[in-house]
């Protein structure tokens, strides 16, 4: 295989199991290194090892690629990747509503999350980083939010949309952390707590319900906040009135993302055969930080078929038209 698909798989496939970021960065900053190269240079092993960006473990893999083999770290990374490509439901999805890149607390530039998205047979994406108060994750300012619309705008074509969006932080009184006017300009506006999830529950569930009630809200993100696994340790959902919550967003039309995040797993199993219940609407969405993670999808959709989601019911197996009918919906 070419040392440069190599690399970039192998990079693909960290992000999509969650692993180091230095790790991933490492293997695209490789590919980056050798793309537009020729044969001739990639096999000069002595200037390849001298060349910015390439390290022990990323020459190691041009090598076995340029001698005709799969590099053992890529086959290894295959066999462990477990992507679900069963699903009926999976089948069904359009796209993505929820995704960052490095304007925020992503790892990549968002035209490789586009080609990322592409790859997987998306008819569309939103992005959507992080708002202003989210300062750990380089929140996007009012100013920065529409410096990437220009951005944003280049980047539809040949059958693809990359919707433009916000992950809007949801304040301790229930408010949304960007202006009215910036939220009128985007596509896609997830609403997610990220701060203050220990709150007492009746003071969360008011927060909760006020932003699905918001007019400018179509998804409510990570409901629950907790974490089940991985490098973050575990932490427990919030407290709150899911019925209250979910009975707003089924009034407002917002949808309840089925968060596809391993160690999110979110909404839980018992809250998500609830808003079921309620006839809420859902979005599958990967929160993807990486383009290797955009494949997670697999996790909420093998999740909603289980609960018994109907696909209808699911925002992300919609087209686009449609999908543009309920963002246009009245408020």
């Amino acid at each position: 295989m070419k040392p440069h698909d190599a690399l970039t798989e192998i990079a693909t496939l960290l992000e999509r199991e969650r692993s180091s970021r230095y790790k991933s960065k490492a293997f695209r900053a490789a590919a980056d290194a050798i793309a537009g190269l020729s044969d001739e240079q990639l096999r000069d092993a002595a200037s390849l090892r001298r060349r910015k960006g390439i390290g022990d473990s990323t020459f190691g893999v041009i090598q076995e690629a340029l001698a005709g083999d799969v590099p053992q770290y890529l086959a290894d990374l295959r066999e462990r990747a477990g992507v679900l490509v069963s699903s009926t439901l999976r089948a069904a999805l359009r796209g993505d509503l929820h995704s960052h890149s490095d304007w925020s607390d992503g790892l990549t530039s968002i035209d490789l999350m586009v080609d990322a998205a592409r790859s997987l047979g998306h008819d569309y994406l939103a992005l959507t980083d992080h708002s202003p108060r989210l300062r750990v994750a380089n929140g996007l300012s009012s100013e920065r939010l529409l410096e990437q619309l220009g951005v944003v705008a280049t980047m539809s074509g040949d059958g693809f949309t990359l919707l433009s969006g916000i992950e809007v932080d949801i304040l301790d009184d229930g408010a949304l952390d960007q202006s009215p006017e910036m939220l009128d300009r985007l596509d896609i506006v997830v609403a997610s707590a990220h701060s203050k999830l220990r709150m007492e529950r009746a003071p969360m569930t008011r927060r909760l319900v006020a932003a699905a009630s918001n007019p400018h809200v179509d998804v409510l993100g990570h409901v629950t906040g907790r974490l089940v696994e991985g490098s973050r340790g575990t932490r427990p959902q919030s407290t709150f009135d899911a019925r209250a919550v979910f009975e707003a967003c089924e009034a407002h039309g917002v949808a309840v993302e089925i968060n596809s995040r391993p160690e999110r797993q979110d909404p839980p199993d018992e809250l998500l055969a609830m808003a079921l219940e309620i006839g809420c609407l859902f979005s599958i969405d990967s929160d993807a930080h990486a383009p290797g993670q955009l494949s997670l999808i697999d996790h909420g959709a093998a999740r909603a078929e289980r609960i018994g989601v109907p696909p209808e019911r699911i925002v992300t197996t919609w087209p686009l038209e449609r999908l543009r009918e309920w963002t246009n919906r009245p408020r």
